[in-house]
């Protein structure tokens, strides 16, 4: 007897009998997604989560999730015949990723919302939702690709455009998600994604990619920071690493790690006049230390609540890591915990390396997964040298 097919999805029965839960931000990407899925005949349900009180944010270009994008994502649905709800995800966002926000920079650290975003409203809450709508998998539109390896196990890759690659934000996917999931526009570049929603005609084709935080209108941090947490702006010292007091500040959350404009302190305080940098922020006495740009120079980073897709060994191995999402990859040894920490040794220090950033880990194309920085130094043996 022969086996059933295998659809494009990844299961053994037709498209219309795969139903496939879409999460939809009104963005062109996850709007083609869903809209090429219905086109192939997939059971599609659009669903698009309500995540904070919009108020400036609806007229703000360049955010995702927004009234505009709703209305976008409601009116995409409704063009090509499949159902759409919203969600009202308030609550869950407010706490699992706003909250966040705000206590990591009272802390002196430099947060990464996205990845809490999708690590706990969207690829928990959501998914669940999409489970209990009997769907066989949750499709977004993110750049990034599910591969199935010779052994049937999902693994994550780099997506084949390396320019729009979200790898570095999905580092926290676990197994039993990435089982669930699919990113049907990882193989592909961009401007395909753009030819695919014109010739579907979607009301959102030349829509623009969305560029800041979702819920910190104009990019401006301080603000959202001081709105929910008054005290934000308690005043402190800029001191350099000499011992020098340089100026004042407003509060610590106007400096992160590797900073150099907006100081607030002026010139004269280098020789040659060259420049200064924010080296590390001690939230616990309101201090901003700052030095030359060779005092940010680390090779040893230490993670925190790490997740691992790949637990071929547990020796040490060579990998390659982001310690930003628009920094390069740099090769390092990695060595995990068994209390669920790890620590990196960069083969090349490396300069700006801020806590509350995510660590990513490769082994060629593949994500073998990361952790949060918590702490960074610089090791003896590079000192020296």
């Amino acid at each position: 007897m022969m086996s059933k097919q295998i659809n494009s999805l990844g299961f053994a029965k037709p498209p219309a009998e795969t139903r496939v839960v879409v999460a939809m931000s009104g963005g062109v990407d996850s709007s083609v997604a869903a809209a090429l899925l219905h086109e192939q005949g997939y059971d599609v349900v659009g669903i698009t989560l309500q995540l904070y009180d919009y108020g400036d944010a609806i007229a703000k270009k360049g955010a995702c999730c927004a009234g505009k994008d709703i209305y976008d994502a409601k009116r995409v649905a409704e063009e090509r015949g499949f159902p759409h709800y919203v969600l009202n995800y308030e609550s869950n966002f407010r706490q699992s990723v706003i909250e966040d926000f705000v206590e990591s920079y009272l802390k002196g650290e430099t947060p990464i919302p996205c990845v809490k975003c999708n690590q706990t409203v969207k690829f928990k809450d959501l998914l669940q939702v999409a489970r209990d709508l009997d769907a066989d998998c949750m499709v977004t539109g993110h750049y990034i690709q599910r591969i199935v390896n010779e052994d049937g196990i999902a693994e994550l890759h780099r997506a084949t455009d390396a320019g729009k690659d979200q790898s570095y934000f999905l580092f926290a996917t676990t197994q039993e998600q990435l089982d669930f999931l699919r990113f049907p526009l990882g193989g592909w570049t961009k401007d395909i994604t753009r030819q695919h929603a014109e010739r579907l005609g979607l009301v959102n084709a030349d829509k623009p990619d969305s560029q800041d935080i979702c819920f910190v209108p104009n990019g401006d941090y301080a603000s959202v920071v001081k709105k929910i947490a008054p005290h934000a702006e308690q005043p402190g010292q800029i001191i350099h690493l000499d011992g020098r007091v340089l100026g004042t500040h407003q509060g610590i959350i106007h400096y992160t790690v590797g900073q150099r404009k907006g100081l607030g302190i002026g010139g004269g305080f280098t020789e040659n006049n060259e420049p200064l940098y924010v080296v590390a922020v001690d939230a616990e006495s309101a201090k901003v230390l700052v030095g030359p740009k060779e005092a940010l120079a680390r090779d040893v980073v230490r993670l925190k609540s790490c997740n691992w897709l790949d637990h071929s060994s547990d020796a040490p191995i060579c990998v390659e890591v982001k310690l930003r999402s628009m920094t390069r990859a740099v090769t390092a040894t990695l060595t995990r915990h068994e209390d669920g920490s790890a620590t990196l040794m960069l083969d090349t220090p490396q300069y700006g390396i801020s806590p509350g950033q995510a660590a990513v880990c490769y082994k060629d194309q593949r994500v073998i997964g990361g952790g949060w920085i918590i702490s960074t130094e610089l090791c003896s043996m590079a000192k020296a040298a």
